[in-house]
């Protein structure tokens, strides 16, 4: 049986900040900043009247959970880069969670995946 991360009733969105950039992929992502380096995380959305998908941030309940995995340092540190021509090293939320080994949100019929580590 597969289990997935659920939106909890309560929650605060503290870490990681809206950012808007010029990437070929996405116009806006989170971005968690430590010190001069920083890393973009992504997430897939689906307009159903147009029927047509977008990547921009992550959902705000789940920021804080990311942030402070115990994990999360380490994955930063590995991945996370200085800032070139507008644009920080990214990753989708997926990748993240399964790399901090969190229960995954659901994966929904219309998402599509990178199939290389950098984005």
């Amino acid at each position: 049986m597969r289990y997935h991360y659920k939106k909890p009733a309560i929650y605060l969105s503290m870490y990681g900040e809206r950012y808007l950039c010029d990437h070929p992929v996405y116009n806006s992502c989170t971005l968690f900043l430590i010190g001069g380096r920083g890393l973009s995380v992504i997430q897939q959305r689906y307009d159903k009247e147009t029927k047509s998908t977008w990547w921009g941030e992550v959902d705000p309940w789940l920021t804080d959970e990311l942030y402070l995995h115990p994990g999360f340092r380490e994955y930063f540190d590995s991945r996370a880069g200085e800032c070139t021509d507008g644009l920080y090293p990214t990753v989708t939320v997926r990748q993240m969670m399964w790399a901090l080994k969190m229960k995954p949100v659901q994966k929904e019929r219309w998402e599509t995946v990178f199939d290389r580590k950098m984005i």
